[in-house]
């Protein structure tokens, strides 16, 4: 009796695993996005921007909202690095693209690296969002700007789920709206899509928890909305 309700409480209390890319150019903000979210999910500081270096290689952060894990991994964006980004897309659910968005003279090469990525078949049919950072600084792109930009290669997104969100890393303004689009689109498609399991890359390490409420799902978006 004991083992049967034993097996019923591992499997009520199992949680769903999901894994996030955190992918973008040099500089763009995504080690600082990772520190915001911890941040603001935890309550406590994260490291500061001043020590914050380039990523090299991986970082991981590790939240819990409800019955869901979300692993980010956030990759090294100089282009040199690009070469990595590959071997995670078979082991991810869903890619959060950073951009730099006061880095206009840069705009080429983000969308040169954006459509590359979301154009390799592996990735098909995953959720990608697209955080349009700095939005804090002096003359940022605005989210109907970039609508327009990538408005071409947003057709190639075909049907799968997509949207471009505004937020400041630094702030921490919309980063919370970013984690609750990310945990709807996550549990619409469940973590039984084929995917990755459990256990994630073999250097992938555990970092901190965090935990907060859901919210109803909506239907699918599509097309960078």
């Amino acid at each position: 009796m004991y083992t049967l309700l034993k097996g019923f409480y591992k499997y009520f209390a199992r949680k769903e695993e999901y894994y996030v890319l955190l992918l973008g150019l040099d500089k763009a903000g995504k080690t600082t996005l990772l520190e915001r979210i911890k941040s603001i999910f935890l309550g406590i500081l994260g490291l500061p921007p001043d020590r914050i270096a380039p990523t090299v290689g991986l970082n991981i952060g590790r939240i819990e909202v409800n019955k869901a894990r979300l692993n980010f991994w956030d990759l090294g964006g100089q282009r040199d690095l690009h070469s990595i980004w590959e071997k995670y897309y078979t082991e991810c659910h869903a890619i959060v693209f950073v951009m730099d968005a006061t880095a206009k003279d840069r705009i080429e090469e983000c969308k040169e690296v954006f459509e590359k990525m979301i154009t390799n078949h592996i990735v098909e049919g995953i959720p990608v969002l697209m955080l349009a950072n700095k939005q804090d600084s002096p003359n940022p792109l605005k989210v109907e700007d970039l609508k327009e930009i990538f408005s071409k290669i947003a057709l190639k997104l075909g049907a799968r789920d997509s949207r471009v969100l505004p937020i400041s890393a630094l702030q921490g303004d919309g980063v919370r709206e970013a984690v609750d689009w990310l945990y709807i689109r996550l549990q619409l498609k469940g973590g039984s899509s084929g995917r990755i399991g459990s256990a994630g890359p073999a250097n992938a390490k555990a970092g901190s928890c965090m935990q907060r409420g859901g919210r109803p799902l909506p239907n699918r978006q599509s097309a960078l909305v």
